[in-house]
């Protein structure tokens, strides 16, 4: 196994020799600046890495790991447009660079030259590829669906907002590793056992994003803190906090943005006050012991199993 930086430059070297056509610049430009805008690669690291666990060189699932990261890429983008969002990674999201029209046709051939990169050199392989990414994709549709639902609901509980996330955020996580191990000739016990791992690695990082959000600190997390208690986002510390909040406050301030400031200390107060902080970390690491003990039911070398241990007690710790 190599460190996750090498796993990392892999990724990053693929991306840049993409061949994407020059013309037209307004359908093609965009892509290539969604693509610049880096981000933690993630995805396409878990499938090189899945794959070399399983004993192929990790090259041999690169197609599908940069397929992967273009299809996250896609949905970024759509996401930025549905939520009218003006940043994206520090820089003009799309359709505030360009405009809305631009930002829906580049997600749209994003989202075709994933597939086109996903049956690359996949061989024998190209039926079970095509179905594990397009159930995945299905997947991540409908979590996106539910996150909009919940946007006017007040009565969101915690066992829908984790399915939410789960098919939001989670279950590319576990496409990208059953790929990687698919692509290394991996039978399907250990295919599945890499998407559980994979699944449970989303949730706890999700968990972990929704308590930044809340008590990071600016300058690591790389975005202002309180974003979603000004959007009253539906995040498993609001609902919670709107289940348990006798007194209130936490509902009152729904809808109210007059002033940002008072807003998020006080409704920090409420998840303080029933020590939300403390059981987020709780239910994180629970998720994180359940990724692990998917690595128990895979045959693999204790360095590759160590090489996604560690990977999933970082996801629990990070900072940004």
């Amino acid at each position: 196994m190599k460190e996750f930086d090498e796993y990392l430059a892999m990724v990053n070297q693929a991306i840049a020799n993409l061949r994407l056509p020059e013309r037209p610049a307004g359908l093609y430009d965009p892509i290539r600046y969604t693509l610049d805008c880096g981000g933690k690669r993630l995805r396409p690291v878990l499938a090189l890495a899945a794959c070399h666990a399983m004993g192929k060189e990790p090259m041999t699932a690169v197609h599908q790991a940069i397929a992967i990261e273009m299809f996250h890429n896609f949905t970024l983008l759509h996401d930025d447009v549905m939520d009218n969002a003006d940043v994206r990674r520090g820089r003009p999201t799309v359709h505030k660079r360009w405009n809305m029209e631009t930002a829906i046709l580049s997600g749209d051939a994003m989202l075709t030259t994933s597939t086109m990169l996903l049956a690359i050199k996949a061989g024998e392989h190209l039926a079970s590829a095509l179905d594990l990414f397009n159930g995945t994709a299905m997947n991540v549709y409908e979590g996106q669906q539910y996150d909009m639902d919940f946007e006017n609901r007040l009565d969101v509980t915690v066992e829908e907002y984790m399915e939410m996330i789960r098919l939001k955020t989670s279950v590319l996580l576990g496409c990208a590793c059953g790929m990687g191990a698919l692509m290394a000739d991996a039978d399907f016990d250990s295919q599945l056992q890499f998407f559980n791992y994979g699944v449970n690695l989303g949730l706890a990082f999700q968990l972990q994003d929704d308590y930044l959000d809340t008590y990071g600190n600016p300058e690591t997390f790389g975005k202002a803190i309180g974003g979603d208690i000004l959007n009253d986002k539906k995040t498993w510390l609001l609902i919670m906090a709107l289940k348990e909040d006798e007194k209130g406050i936490v509902k009152s301030l729904i809808g109210k943005n007059d002033n940002p400031e008072e807003k998020i200390e006080k409704i920090r107060g409420v998840y303080d006050s029933l020590g939300l902080p403390d059981r987020i970390h709780e239910l994180i690491r629970a998720y994180i012991d359940s990724a692990i003990a998917c690595l128990d039911q895979i045959n693999m070398q204790p360095e590759a199993r160590s090489f996604f241990i560690d990977l999933a007690l970082k996801s629990a710790t990070r900072n940004k």
